[in-house]
């Protein structure tokens, strides 16, 4: 590294997306990654389409070594200047109504789902009970 950090929009860095010509930004440093590309191990297209973005978050989700990561030295060409990086929105889902079910109904589903088994076992036992009576 010199002692001049060059500093790269990611604009600038997203018109290096070939297998010819491969530049990532990871965790805010801009990496031309051009001649590892035969070697890499997942192969040349996983790093072609992380071009063009942050790719902080893809690299990290693999969990590369600490060998990997210490490799990324040797390509390391600057720093991307953050102000260009878009930020990441939070996903919220839009507001929907309440459901409001009715409560009645509510008190008859939790009574049958008492009742039901009661009368099933009640029926079971009568059975029982009336087929002893009539063996006897």
């Amino acid at each position: 590294m010199g002692s001049e950090t060059k500093f790269y929009t990611l604009a600038e860095v997203s018109q290096h997306n070939n297998a010819k010509d491969c530049w990532l930004v990871i965790s805010g440093k801009v990496y031309d990654v051009t001649k590892f590309l035969e070697d890499h191990p997942g192969g040349d297209e996983v790093l072609i389409s992380a071009t063009g973005k942050d790719a902080t978050d893809d690299f990290d989700d693999v969990g590369h070594s600490s060998s990997a990561r210490a490799m990324l030295d040797e390509y390391y060409v600057g720093d991307i200047d953050s102000a260009t990086i878009p930020t990441k929105t939070k996903y919220t889902p839009p507001n929907q109504p309440h459901y409001n079910q009715d409560k009645t109904s509510d008190f008859v589903i939790k009574l049958l789902q008492f009742l039901v088994p009661l009368i099933i076992l009640g029926v079971a036992f009568g059975i029982r009970f009336y087929t002893k009576q009539s063996a006897a």
